[in-house]
């Protein structure tokens, strides 16, 4: 799935620091906001500069067996041409390997069904060795053709995953710097007007135990995360980011997922919003191209997830207090 363009934004500069707490507050989602779709994009490239590179190993490693192949080709068809051209050479030069001269020479018709059966043989193993050559020559130049095409392809996906991994590295710069002038006016909101910034979420320290099952186990993780701050990009242990925390309980239920909401929306089976099961991953964006957040449902109707920077991992209700826009649920497990 190819990264969504970086976002354009104006210098940070140009963004001077609310003059009310209310329009700080305001500002500060929005840039929060905006800098969780950049750090979606950026992660979502670099799942995919990581499968890149090990399609380019596969290539190279499929170009290196083609070329052994062919080099074990040559050396059987020198020995093959050698065979031929003593065959060839006898066939000519010693009419005792003609089928009528064996007949004519031979002193018995045993003695002609003993040439003739030699000649058989000869002319058998001679097919043979042509087969083989001409089967292992085409194989490997075939194999060679096709690896060093992966190989071109492979390089060049790697160069363009890396060259949009650096300019949405750019932009995520530009954007942190933007939220670095709003982080100001968020020192100085009321404990009322940051706890806004919680939504319908809540932060408790509850013990929650998981059902059996991997799905069970990872939400039980993900609610030991509780209270842990978002940070963009960060996978835990002590801080986290949505994709990060739900890699992370996975994780430690014995199932890998990528670093990236848009990735882990290709995993599992697509599930309805009445079939919910804990540990089923729900998904925000306006399409599988936008996604740009992920949460974790762990039953009763509520979900856990690390929805944005100044806010802990905590609880909402699911699946619309991560997000109006809500797309789909995937189920990891089970």
């Amino acid at each position: 799935m190819s990264p969504s363009p970086a976002l354009a934004l104006p210098p940070a500069q140009q963004q001077p620091p609310p003059d009310t707490a209310s329009e700080a507050l305001d500002q500060y989602e929005k840039l929060t906001a905006q800098a969780e779709q950049v750090n979606e994009d950026l992660l979502a490239a670099k799942t995919d500069l990581d499968k890149k590179k090990a399609a380019l190993a596969q290539a190279n490693a499929d170009l290196a067996k083609a070329r052994r192949t062919m080099t074990q080709a040559k050396a059987d068809e020198e020995a093959f041409r050698g065979q031929v051209d003593t065959l060839t050479s006898a066939s000519f030069q010693g009419a005792r390997f003609n089928k009528l001269s064996a007949l004519l020479t031979g002193s018995s018709a045993e003695d002609f069904l003993e040439r003739a059966a030699a000649l058989g043989v000869l002319a058998s193993d001679n097919e043979e060795a042509l087969e083989k050559l001409t089967g292992a020559v085409n194989l490997a130049a075939d194999s060679e053709a096709k690896a060093a095409d992966a190989q071109a392809r492979a390089q060049k996906a790697t160069t363009d995953a890396q060259v949009l991994t650096d300019k949405i590295t750019k932009t995520k710069d530009k954007l942190d710097d933007q939220i670095e002038v709003v982080e100001e006016a968020y020192d100085n909101l009321s404990g009322e007007e940051q706890q806004q910034l919680a939504g319908s979420g809540t932060e408790d320290d509850s013990v929650y135990l998981g059902p059996s099952g991997a799905g069970g186990q990872a939400a039980e993780v993900a609610m030991a995360q509780r209270g842990k701050m978002y940070v963009y990009g960060a996978a835990g242990p002590d801080t986290f980011d949505c994709s990060g925390l739900t890699m992370y309980a996975y994780a430690a239920a014995g199932i890998s997922l990528p670093h990236s909401s848009r990735a882990q929306y290709g995993y599992g089976k697509a599930v309805s919003q009445d079939d919910f099961q804990v540990g089923d991953l729900l998904f925000y964006g306006t399409s599988a191209s936008t996604i740009h957040h992920v949460a974790m449902y762990i039953g009763d109707g509520t979900l856990v997830h690390a929805s944005t920077s100044g806010v802990p991992v905590l609880t909402a209700e699911a699946p619309y207090g991560a997000g109006q826009d809500y797309l789909g649920a995937r189920r990891i497990a089970g």
